[in-house]
């Protein structure tokens, strides 16, 4: 029965390997999608309703689009929750999204929530000149 359960185990293992391997490592992909584009000042708040699109890197960061400026937000607590199948879900009371709000993280599959972070500097990017 030990052998038994010691193959299933290890069939597991390698056909896990693979599946994860492929997965892209999140720094590689926030430097993929921030690529062309240059670090800017650090900033408290970005305007909510300018937001256009959102992208999340799986327990690492929030990249919001808002224009031609991107804004990556590095939450300042909860960032191991996030994962790119969640739902982001801010409750503010301004016009603005700021790095002193909490949003929470509503599965997309199931609709549970997973989680909330506390957001940290909005670091906006733009593209390069020239």
């Amino acid at each position: 029965m030990r052998a038994i359960l010691c193959l299933i185990g290890a069939v597991l293992m390698t056909t896990a390997l693979p599946a994860q391997a492929a997965r892209p490592d999140p720094e590689a992909r926030i430097a993929k999608a921030l690529e062309g584009r240059v670090a800017g000042k650090p900033v408290d708040c970005i305007p909510l309703r300018q937001i256009q699109s959102t992208e999340i890197f799986d327990r690492t960061a929030i990249l919001y689009k808002v224009g031609s400026t991107w804004y990556l937000n590095r939450p300042a607590s909860g960032a191991n929750f996030l994962d790119r199948n969640d739902i982001l879900l801010t409750d503010t009371h301004s016009s603005n999204l700021c790095s002193i709000d909490i949003v929470r993280l509503i599965d997309q599959s199931t609709r549970f929530p997973s989680g909330s972070l506390g957001l940290g500097k909005f670091v906006p990017y733009t593209k390069k000149k020239g």
